[in-house]
C-alpha cells in the first residue's frame, strides 16, 4: 500500500501540485531557451568543461538538483506533516537491503555491458584514466549523485506518484504519467540533440521500469538503489562529448552515435530480466491489482491498518 502512505499525510491537493508543478516549469523553460539558444548544448557543454574543467561543471550540474531532494524532503515533514520514511516505503522502515541489492545488481550489469562493449569494439574507446581527476570524480560521485538520482525518485516516483495515485483513486495513471513525466524531464539533454527524439523510447521505457518496481515492491527502495548505480557507476566508467554526465571517467566513447534499435535492449530485454529477478528475491504477486488496480479510500486504509495494527 505504498500509495496509501499519503494518508498518513495532511493531504491537501495543491501540496502536491506546487513542487512538481514548479520542477516542470523550470524543465520547460529551460528547453525552451535550449532551442532559442543559437549554440548546441553540445557545444556549451565543451566550452564550460574547457573553461572549468569536467569535474567543476559536473559539481555545478548537480547541486541544485541535490538541493532539489532537501527541498522535497523538507516540503514532505514540514508542509504535509508527512515522514520520510512513508514517502519511501510502506515498510515499517526503509529497507536498506534492498537499496544495496539493486544498486549492487545494476552496478555489476553496467561494469559488465561497458566491458562487453570495449572488448568488442576497442576502436570506439579511448582510455581516459587519470589518477587525480578520477579521484576527484570518485568523492563528487559518491557524494553527490545519489543525491541528484535520490531527488528524481523521491519526486516522481515518491511525491508525485503518492499524491496524483489518491487523487485519482487508481494505480495506472500516476504510472504512466510519473513515467512519461520523468522520461520528458530528459528532453535538454544532449544525447536527445545527438540522436534526436527516437532516444526518449529509452528514457520513458526507464521511468515505466521504475515506476513498476516501485509499486510492485511497495516502495521507492529498489528504484533508489537501481537509479543511484547507474548514474555513479556509469559516471566512473564512461562518458562522451555528447552526454549529459561528461566526466573524467575510465573510458571515453569516441565513436560516432547513431540511433539503431540497440535503444530498445533494455526495454526490451534487460527491464524484464531484472523484474523477473526482483519478483523471485522479494516474492511479487498480484502484478494486475498492483499496477492497475484501485488505491484504497482514506477511510478504507486507516481501518485496515488500524485492525492491523490490533491483531
Amino acid at each position: 500500500m505504498y500509495i496509501e502512505q499519503a494518508y498518513k499525510s495532511d493531504f491537501r491537493v495543491w501540496k502536491y501540485l506546487i513542487l512538481p508543478t514548479g520542477f516542470i516549469g523550470l524543465i520547460v523553460l529551460n528547453y525552451i531557451a535550449i532551442l532559442l539558444s543559437p549554440v548546441g548544448v553540445e557545444d556549451s557543454m565543451q566550452q564550460l568543461i574547457e573553461a572549468w574543467g569536467a569535474n567543476t561543471v559536473l559539481v555545478l550540474a548537480i547541486v541544485p538538483l541535490a538541493i532539489g531532494l532537501v527541498i522535497v524532503l523538507l516540503w514532505t515533514k514540514l508542509v504535509q506533516g508527512q515522514s520520510i520514511t512513508s514517502l519511501t516505503t510502506s515498510r515499517a522502515k526503509i529497507d536498506w537491503k534492498r537499496v544495496l541489492f539493486a544498486f549492487l545488481v545494476w552496478g555489476i550489469v553496467t561494469a559488465m555491458l561497458t566491458g562487453v562493449s570495449v572488448y568488442l569494439a576497442p576502436e570506439d574507446f579511448a582510455f581516459n584514466f587519470k589518477l587525480g581527476p578520477f579521484l576527484i570524480l570518485l568523492i563528487i560521485g559518491v557524494l553527490l549523485l545519489p543525491l541528484q538520482t535520490s531527488f528524481e525518485e523521491y519526486l516522481f516516483r515518491g511525491h508525485m506518484m503518492q499524491g496524483l495515485g489518491v487523487l485519482v483513486k487508481n494505480r495506472w495513471v500516476p504510472l504512466i504519467v510519473t513515467s512519461v513525466l520523468f522520461g520528458c524531464m530528459h528532453l535538454g539533454n544532449p544525447e536527445v540533440e545527438k540522436l534526436g527524439y527516437g532516444i526518449m523510447l529509452y528514457y520513458i521505457g526507464t521511468g515505466f521500469f521504475l515506476g513498476i518496481i516501485t509499486l510492485m515492491d511497495e516502495g521507492l527502495e529498489l528504484a533508489l538503489g537501481f537509479h543511484a548505480a547507474n548514474n555513479l557507476v556509469g559516471a566512473l566508467l564512461l562518458t562522451a562529448d555528447w552526454t549529459a554526465l561528461q566526466t573524467d571517467s575510465i573510458y571515453r566513447d569516441i565513436s560516432e552515435p547513431v540511433l539503431g534499435w540497440d535503444v530498445l535492449i533494455p526495454i526490451l530485454v534487460i527491464y524484464p530480466i531484472l523484474l523477473f529477478l526482483f519478483s523471485k528475491k522479494y516474492g511479487w504477486t498480484s502484478w494486475k491489482e498492483r499496477l492497475t488496480g484501485k488505491v484504497l479510500s482514506e477511510e478504507s486504509f486507516r481501518t485496515l491498518t488500524t485492525d492491523e495494527t490490533n491483531i
